[in-house]
């Protein structure tokens, strides 16, 4: 089976999400990356150097340096006359290009793998993450989403892809690039970081939220991530969310602050390698999933114990 993976970049680098995609496309067969874009030779090379990958197709021209779905979509489709399976990763834009890819070869998409049990069949969460489903296509080709945090990363390194320049048309047009507006920070990217300290609703205000949490992430060099609830209080900006609606991520320690454990919340967080909880309520949901649990006044101890680390 040859597997068509897209990465995704920034212009510059290789994305992190796009390396437990590679994985999973290998566990699949040979695997191929599509890299589109304006002067990506540089991302190129460096898809061409991840481990267990073939092939690099680039695909470059103007309407593709943003890499709106509807000028990547049909870039793929061409492809897939070559490939058995798409295989992207489950972040924003990945789930923005592949519905479009299924359509157009019209076959059913399979979202947020965990798992490849053979050339057709993977395993998925379904109801928040409390259970998960064995699936199997019949379709001729295969467009599959993966969850990041259910496999590891491909090496960055140790690969000997070849490159090769595909045809870039197929921009209908229909859809153009008007601005973007991004969010800077210091700290760690949530996806990618490898401590979490979130907040939630129980931190009160915006104020407070991060008078807490920014100063202990901060020690930590933590990335900062926030309940559903606190980002629907306006706590905490919309790209800071953790959970089913929000980021999933498995970092090596989470930390959840004020932060009940609601099921969505859970399931975006649940994979992380320690969690450690601090409510005030012992009965909060949170506490049976986490490996340090500590009850008491958020308010007091957050303090207390940024203040006690190094740094």
């Amino acid at each position: 089976m040859k597997t068509l993976v897209f990465v995704e970049h920034d212009g510059a680098v290789v994305k992190d999400a796009t390396l437990p995609a590679v994985t999973a496309a290998a566990q699949m067969g040979e695997v191929h990356l599509l890299v589109t874009g304006a002067n990506v030779g540089a991302v190129a090379e460096a898809a061409a150097k991840i481990a267990g990958v073939g092939k690099v197709h680039v695909a470059e021209s103007p309407a593709l340096e943003h890499q709106l779905a509807e000028a990547v979509a049909p870039v793929a489709v061409r492809l897939m006359a070559d490939h058995d399976a798409f295989v992207v990763p489950s972040t924003t834009a990945g789930r923005n290009i592949a519905p479009r890819v299924a359509a157009l070869l019209d076959v059913m998409q399979l979202s947020d793998i965990t798992s490849v049990e053979g050339d057709n069949t993977f395993t998925r969460p379904i109801y928040a993450g409390n259970a998960i489903a064995t699936v199997r296509s019949r379709d001729a080709k295969i467009v599959v989403t993966v969850r990041g945090t259910a496999f590891e990363k491909a090496a960055t390194e140790g690969g000997s892809g070849t490159i090769e320049t595909v045809d870039a048309s197929g921009n209908s047009g229909k859809a153009k690039f008007v601005s973007a507006e991004l969010a800077k920070s210091e700290r760690p990217e949530l996806t990618s970081a490898k401590i979490i300290v979130s907040g939630g609703r129980a931190l009160g205000s915006s104020e407070q939220f991060h008078a807490l949490i920014d100063p202990l992430a901060d020690k930590l060099g933590a990335g900062v991530g926030a309940s559903r609830a606190a980002v629907d209080a306006g706590y905490a900006p919309n790209d800071y969310q953790v959970g089913q609606t929000g980021k999933i991520v498995a970092p090596e320690v989470y930390l959840a602050i004020g932060i009940s454990g609601a099921i969505q919340h859970l399931a975006g967080m649940k994979d992380s390698k320690i969690i450690v909880a601090i409510n005030k309520d012992e009965d909060a949901p949170i506490f049976q999933v986490a490996d340090v649990g500590l009850v008491g006044d958020l308010f007091k101890i957050v303090p207390e114990l940024t203040e006690k680390l190094p740094g």
